[in-house]
């Protein structure tokens, strides 16, 4: 535990954490990657090129020292950090660079004038609090995952069993043990962590479970982005028959147990997580309203699918809008973008629901902001998203 001046110099911090912590995280980042070549596999050098890592990282950190005296202030964001790094398989050892660079970099940028010795010794102590929070949290569900049915530990190897063109951008790969053996189940909205080696270098990946397990494969549903490192490796170099290493699944972005109406929004790939979780969901009674944007037909997963559920369950009201008509595929509800005015008709009439959503930045914005007008309670209102949620206000 923290001492009460320890608390009380993290806490002096805050305004210089509000003001630059952007700036001292994209230092250490740069410090860490460059002087400690061994983690990199661990963080996505595109998140790091739009600043989405450090802001995430500038986030957690103000938010930590924010409520310093009071963690369980810190909601949720545990848990995300936790299931983040049981997927990518972060581990003890990682802990100390960590903590080095970050120590380092807040001597660096703040300087001797505001970095004195007692502030970097109370930071010392702060980050080795939470390093032992995160180590035992992340020690325990390793361990669960390892000792479950079909669990295993680290990096386990599978095959690509199938591959179908889901769009003309989204292919799934469906991914079976090489072993033979059983495999962990998870939840609906939980991602995969994998170990990808391209061009002779580590990279690791998360990506969204998109059906509900089975038993017998995961399937993720992965778009190609047009400089993805990971995306584009799929699409171009795993075939049916190749070797892939996978984590235990993960994530806490999962439907809470609820009779109340559901809302799944998604936008472009997104829809992977809402897939698996409508799925979930069409087996109990609650209505569902699933509503789904793309930018135009050609890039349109799944419709097929939920057209089907759609079919066969009454309770189940399905909406799609295109951005643009590209005037071959089937017609959209809509066409433009998604607006207050249409987002409001197509909820249910009773804003007491549970909605999630997921997709591009911009459009979770407008979407976060959308329900908030239209009358859901914010805590009902759910979303997974890389970064600082004030990003999408």
């Amino acid at each position: 535990m923290l001492n009460a001046q320890d608390r009380a110099i993290v806490k002096s911090t805050v305004p210089l954490l509000e003001s630059g912590g952007e700036a001292l995280t994209t230092y250490f980042y740069n410090m860490m990657l460059r002087e400690y070549p061994e983690v990199r596999p661990l963080f996505n050098q595109a998140h790091q090129a739009s600043g989405d890592q450090p802001r995430a990282l500038a986030n957690g950190v103000l938010m930590y020292a924010r409520h310093i005296d009071q963690l369980e202030q810190l909601g949720d964001l545990v848990a995300k950090i936790i299931n983040k790094h049981v997927a990518l398989q972060i581990l003890p050892h990682h802990y100390p660079i960590v903590g080095t660079c970050l120590i380092r970099a807040i001597e660096e940028v703040l300087g001797s004038e505001i970095a004195t010795p007692e502030v970097l010794q109370a930071w010392t102590n702060a980050y080795n609090q939470l390093a032992d929070i995160l180590i035992g949290a992340e020690r325990t569900i390793y361990d669960d995952k390892a000792d479950a049915v079909g669990g295993w530990r680290g990096p386990r190897e599978f095959k690509v069993a199938k591959r179908v063109d889901e769009s003309a951008e989204i292919t799934s790969f469906y991914f079976a043990p090489a072993d033979g053996g059983p495999i962990l189940s998870y939840v609906a909205g939980q991602y995969i962590g994998m170990q990808l080696f391209i061009n002779g270098e580590e990279t690791r990946r998360n990506y969204s479970l998109s059906a509900v397990a089975d038993g017998t494969h995961y399937r993720i549903s992965v778009k190609r982005e047009p400089n993805g490192v990971a995306s584009n490796h799929l699409h171009d170099h795993m075939p049916v028959g190749a070797s892939i290493k996978l984590f235990t699944p993960s994530g806490e972005f999962t439907l809470t147990d609820s009779d109340k109406p559901l809302v799944l929004l998604s936008g472009g790939v997104g829809i992977t997580p809402t897939l698996a979780m409508l799925e979930t969901a069409l087996a109990t009674s609650r209505p569902v309203h699933f509503i789904h944007c793309a930018r135009n037909g050609a890039v349109h997963a799944f419709r097929d699918r939920v057209d089907g559920l759609a079919a066969r369950h009454p309770q189940l009201k399905h909406f799609y809008c295109y951005a643009e008509d590209d005037g071959v595929s089937p017609a959209a509800h809509k066409v433009g973008l998604l607006d207050q005015q249409q987002l409001e008709a197509w909820l249910p009439a009773n804003r007491d629901l549970d909605a999630y959503f997921l997709g591009p930045k911009g459009f979770m914005a407008a979407m976060k902001r959308q329900l908030k007008a239209a009358g859901v309670p914010e805590h009902q209102s759910r979303y997974e998203f890389f970064g600082p949620a004030s990003a999408l206000n």
